[in-house]
């Protein structure tokens, strides 16, 4: 992976009562967002552990082109997921999220990056450069304009 970009296309969605990859339905959903070193990283580290699963599953294994799969190469299921995220918080002994809540821990993480809020705005998603503005540097309740509180910890200790 030397791409220093990340192009989303393609997303999971339930329908029938099974998950199926489709296109993404809007302009603002297929985007291309740039892909920062550590997080390109963890997306090599991804891609071995996913190459040993394949070989482990063997004949079990159905490409789907996926980065993050179950243990025969389709969708993760939604429930799968946040039981796997609520074991890991338990394990890891960090303060209890939601897994929603990751997004908030995200924008931390690109605030302390360094990130450029237009290069945050596209990967949070946001549609508007004022709600990534207003992550990156919110005022307190009765605070005068031009303050923000001082950068506290990552949501996830």
């Amino acid at each position: 992976m030397a791409h220093d970009d990340l192009s989303i296309r393609r997303q999971v969605q339930r329908g029938d009562g099974a998950l199926a990859l489709v296109d993404v339905k809007t302009r603002a959903g297929r985007r291309t967002l740039p892909l920062l070193p550590w997080a390109r990283d963890a997306l090599i580290e991804q891609a071995g552990r996913q190459a040993d699963g394949k070989r482990s599953a063997g004949d079990r294994w159905h490409e789907m082109g996926l980065v993050f799969t179950n243990r025969t190469g389709g969708p993760l299921q939604l429930r799968d997921l946040s039981r796997t995220f609520e074991r890991l918080v338990e394990k890891t002994k960090v303060r209890p999220i939601r897994l929603h809540d990751l997004r908030h821990s995200v924008a931390s993480l690109l605030k302390r990056s360094k990130v450029a809020p237009r290069d945050a705005m596209q990967i949070l998603g946001h549609s508007r450069i004022s709600v990534t503005i207003e992550i990156y540097h919110p005022q307190r309740r009765g605070e005068p304009a031009g303050r923000t509180r001082p950068p506290g910890r990552l949501a996830l200790r």
